[in-house]
């Protein structure tokens, strides 16, 4: 176990959150994932790590695996100005992660809550997620209520859009 899911197993055990472990090779996009997948019971969500055009926000974007989300669109919903994906240097120092491996258990650490959350409302219907632990060889599956209760206690901002 690596030290990054270490921290996030960590943190899930000190909010009594219950997980499930599973181990694959390394994977850096969905469509690599996707194979790996058969047999988990848990809508598999993808992470988008962007940023607005003056460089002084930052968000997490979380959505259902296999839809493309219009950043046009959820800038609007947002209420912000263009949005593009930030560099791998503002993904490490804003949420500890590399490319490949963005997750919103990277919000542990975020200390100062400065990355925003933004969430498809089609996760809203889903009863368990999945996610990197902030490593991209293994997958946690969690219950969509217990997710809920971890962005709680990050702490971050959180908005619901339609993607």
């Amino acid at each position: 176990m690596t030290e990054e899911e270490r921290q996030v197993v960590a943190r899930l055990t000190e909010l009594g959150i219950p997980y499930t472990r599973h181990e694959h090779p390394p994977v850096a996009t969905v469509e690599e994932a996707e194979q790996h997948w058969t047999g988990i019971d848990a809508t598999h969500c993808k992470n988008l790590f962007l940023r607005n055009q003056k460089g002084n926000r930052h968000y997490l974007v979380v959505l259902m695996h296999l839809k493309k989300a219009d950043l046009r669109k959820v800038a609007d919903q947002i209420g912000d100005g263009k949005l593009s994906f930030a560099s791998p240097e503002r993904l490490m120092t804003h949420l500890g992660l590399t490319p490949g491996s963005v997750s919103p258990f990277g919000l542990i650490n975020d200390r100062d809550h400065s990355v925003r959350v933004v969430l498809d409302r089609d996760l809203k219907s889903a009863s368990r997620l999945s996610f990197h632990p902030n490593i991209n060889t293994v997958t946690f599956t969690i219950a969509a209520a217990d997710f809920q209760r971890f962005l709680h206690a990050c702490g971050n901002t959180v908005q619901h859009v339609t993607v």
